[in-house]
């Protein structure tokens, strides 16, 4: 993070100890490490959990330049169904370094939390640094994508697609 920190004045980089710094843990909801933030004016909920390497350093810049530019890049259509949720959601997506399909679905998960981040927050993990956390969601196979942990599915799905999951979320007791 230093090194791309370094890259341009227009990154800043804060770096927080997880058990000095609590409460800027718990301001941003950091419950594992390590953990990244991507955020500018305010905390758009995109996390990345685990280091970013392999084909995730893409998803790491795209985020950056997302939120540098203010926009999610998200479909009107996305946008309007979108504005019609209204309750929490999270969406954790997990990765391995070496999966050339993860990138797509941890980027969407992150545009959809830029869009909605009052109420999406979309965290990358790591599979093989959260080796507990893959075990308890039976990670199989990446991208796995977990919501709110009522809807589970695997790939990097289509906009659209993604989307039915995120409804499908919301209409789950």
């Amino acid at each position: 993070m230093e090194e791309v920190a370094a890259l341009s004045d227009k990154i800043n980089l804060e770096v927080f100890n997880f058990i000095v710094d609590k409460e800027q843990a718990d301001k941003y909801h950091v419950d594992k490490i390590p953990a990244t933030i991507i955020m500018g004016e305010k905390d758009y909920g995109i996390r990345f959990y685990g280091i970013p390497s392999g084909y995730e350093f893409s998803t790491l810049l795209e985020d950056i330049v997302m939120v540098s530019n203010g926009d999610s890049g998200l479909s009107d259509d996305s946008q309007k169904i979108l504005s019609e949720i209204s309750e929490s959601l999270h969406l954790q997506v997990f990765v391995t370094p070496t999966c050339p399909y993860c990138p797509a679905a941890v980027y969407l998960a992150h545009q959809l939390a830029f869009e909605k981040s009052d109420l999406i927050r979309g965290d990358m993990i790591e599979a093989t640094e959260f080796p507990h956390l893959s075990h308890h969601y039976n990670v199989g196979a990446v991208p796995k994508i977990v919501i709110n942990d009522k809807v589970e599915f695997e790939g990097a799905l289509p906009e659209k697609q993604y989307l039915d999951k995120l409804i499908e979320a919301t209409n789950k007791v």
